[in-house]
């Protein structure tokens, strides 16, 4: 990033949406997470949790895989290599806006 951008350039339009860092955060361990599971700690319903989470699996950044044997059908939800990399990149870039914006007020936490 050049000198003359502003931190918030940095920020991914994709990662950022609120329902989908959470997810991405969520997942960020490398276990593995029901659907369920994932749709009640951030309080989406189905509909918006399958929304969110075709955006993510279309770039590349999260998948799905539906196990069938006894009892009802589970789907487990993970994060990808290439996920993975664009959280860490989004908290990168929210690290640096938040350096940005304590800077621009003259220092950090509690200099106000």
């Amino acid at each position: 990033m050049s000198t003359s951008e502003h931190p918030i350039s940095g920020l991914d339009d994709t990662v950022h949406q609120r329902a989908r860092l959470g997810i991405l955060s969520l997942l960020s361990t490398g276990v593995a997470m029901e659907f369920p599971a994932v749709r009640a700690t951030l309080g989406l319903t189905d509909g918006n949790l399958n929304r969110h989470l075709a955006v993510l699996e279309r770039a590349g950044l999260g998948s799905s895989s539906r196990q069938t044997g006894r009892g009802r059908p589970k789907t487990w939800l993970e994060i990808t290599r290439a996920g993975q990399a664009a959280l860490d990149a989004e908290l990168d870039a929210l690290r640096k806006l938040i350096a940005a914006t304590e800077q621009g007020r003259g220092g950090g936490p509690g200099s106000r």
